[in-house]
């Protein structure tokens, strides 16, 4: 049975713990790509008040992922780096956008782009998944 990249996306949700703390909720999956949204509280700043570089890493992190394995085949991170544009505060809300940039057979690279509530970019992420034999 093939599985939705939705119902592949939610399986991986289910277990996650990581992005269930975070609050992530999934707005749109299609394969190769998907966009999600999340809150920052108060437990998600640093010694400055604002998030820790963690959270929003953590979020295009757990979209990446997520986008990598609507194909079908379980994908793994091998290589990502992000790049913080603009300091993120309590309350903001951020949305992540995964989008393929380029694939073979064996590796994807992603880019995705964090967003707050005013639709300023926030961070730029890039991340490379290896797709694994094994299917989900």
């Amino acid at each position: 049975m093939t599985l939705k990249p939705s119902d592949i996306v939610q399986r991986m949700m289910d277990s996650d713990s990581m992005s269930q703390w975070l609050g992530i909720k999934v707005l749109e999956v299609e394969i190769d790509h998907c966009k999600l949204q999340m809150t920052v509280r108060e437990d998600m700043v640093n010694g400055f008040n604002i998030a820790h570089g963690g959270i929003t890493y953590s979020l295009a992190d757990s979209c990446v992922a997520f986008a990598a394995n609507t194909n079908g085949s379980i994908a793994v991170s091998v290589e990502s780096s992000i790049s913080h544009l603009q300091k993120v505060m309590i309350n903001d809300v951020l949305t992540a956008r995964a989008e393929l940039i380029s694939k073979n057979a064996k590796m994807g690279t992603y880019q995705v782009v964090v967003t707050n509530q005013n639709n300023d970019k926030v961070a730029h992420f890039k991340g490379v998944m290896y797709f694994t034999k094994r299917n989900h």
